[in-house]
């Protein structure tokens, strides 16, 4: 399994300055990898995202899963490939968080099925391993933001997808659940998903590791392994200020740090 994008271009098309959000992005992640996608705001990464999942259309180039490309894939097929949390979710109906997660299910339930006691395992088995049963019968209108995004990701793990995309899924989130996200993420590759994280905390792609992608506010993206691109010249230059790693002895890893204009 592996998600590949080739040359994607992407331009709003009421945007009369015709600006490119993404100018020929190409990278390609494969099963049991994290490939995450680094850049300051407005850099394109959930329009990236967007297009990735289906949601956009390119202006030009393509986006390949196992080597099909996406364009010949239906909504159905391409749901049991690959699931997407996006940065926001606003919810139109109270559902109970137990209904909202087995919504997930759907690719796998016929029109007009309701899903099977088998679906309602699956999602009951996702919300214990998230931790998150205390949400279960409350109305998913009546949670916080940060308990929303925990609820989005589980509702995405039960579609039992081969790739997972995560827009910056820890934006809403205090610190320790951040680095459960960021847990999450790796345990999955773990399971050879291949996970496609954006993030605007070095950080968080340096926990992480594997393959990055630097996304600047030019639609251009440098990609690579974090420890071959990964670095001070390059951060700073992706967000125009005077960024240092500094490595810590205590945790056996760098750390970005600002420093002083």
């Amino acid at each position: 399994m592996s998600l590949k994008a080739d040359q994607v271009c992407f331009t709003y098309p009421r945007d009369v300055s015709r600006r490119k959000i993404l100018d020929k992005v190409s990278f390609e992640v494969n099963q049991g990898e994290i490939l995450s996608i680094l850049g300051p705001n407005g850099s394109g990464k959930s329009t990236l995202m967007n297009c990735l999942s289906g949601l956009f259309k390119p202006n030009s180039g393509d986006i390949y899963v196992s080597g099909q490309n996406v364009k010949q894939l239906s909504v159905r097929q391409l749901a049991h490939k690959m699931a997407y949390v996006p940065q926001t979710h606003n919810p139109a109906f109270s559902y109970t968080v137990r209904d909202f997660i087995v919504m997930g299910r759907t690719p796998y339930i016929n029109v007009f099925s309701q899903p099977s006691e088998l679906d309602f395992e699956i999602t009951d088995k996702m919300i214990k391993e998230l931790g998150i049963g205390k949400l279960a019968d409350k109305k998913y209108t009546e949670i916080s933001g940060g308990e929303r995004q925990q609820v989005m990701i589980a509702r995405a793990l039960v579609q039992e997808p081969e790739i997972v995309l995560l827009d910056e899924p820890t934006s809403h989130l205090d610190f320790g659940n951040q680095q459960r996200t960021l847990e999450l993420a790796s345990n999955l590759s773990k399971r050879n998903i291949a996970v496609v994280m954006s993030t605007h905390v070095p950080d968080h792609v340096i926990m992480l590791g594997d393959k990055v992608g630097m996304l600047d506010q030019h639609g251009h993206m440098e990609f690579g392994f974090v420890d071959d691109i990964l670095g001070e010249e390059a951060l700073s230059k992706l967000y125009n200020f005077p960024l240092k790693m500094v490595y810590i002895k205590e945790v056996e890893r760098f750390t970005c740090i600002a420093l002083k204009k």
